[in-house]
């Protein structure tokens, strides 16, 4: 896999039925290793770990529904009553930053409501903080702090 620009972590791989399997430390299983996985598996150990971000408070692939049409996130990031926090779509690394990708993440986040939105391809990380009653976003320097 590829060298990402985040921490280093100890994950925990296995071979099945001829597939490599990474742990997913959130859902405590073992899920086939894509490279999307990868940027994800290492993201969240970045929230975790570098961050501080509360454990309890990351869920990964959840469902959320957006015109009718029901979509998964990557990683939602709940504040502390239990309200979308951050929203956070994972990329393959061989898979450019675009507009498109951010258009994606927002559709997510428009249900959600999240204050923060970002866009990573392990490489490249793009962190948004949204006001909702402004409707107004803009382009963060570095990942904000957890205080939800």
């Amino acid at each position: 896999m590829v060298k990402l620009n985040l921490p280093d972590f100890e994950y925990v791989l296995k071979k099945e039925e001829g597939k490599l399997l990474i742990l997913d430390s959130i859902r405590k299983k073992y899920l086939v290793l894509t490279p999307e996985e990868w940027v994800r598996q290492h993201f969240v150990n970045y929230l975790i770990q570098t961050l501080q971000y509360p454990r309890s408070l990351i869920r990964i692939e959840g469902g959320l529904q957006f015109n009718r049409l029901q979509k998964r996130s990557d990683i939602v990031v709940f504040d502390r009553e239990g309200k979308p926090w951050m929203v956070i779509e994972c990329k393959a690394p061989d898979l450019a930053m675009s507009q498109q990708t951010l258009r994606q993440a927002s559709v997510y986040n428009h249900s959600l409501k999240a204050k923060y939105l970002v866009i990573t391809n392990g490489l490249q990380h793009i962190c948004c903080a949204t006001d909702w009653d402004a409707n107004t976003t803009a382009v963060l320097e570095e990942m904000p702090a957890y205080n939800g």
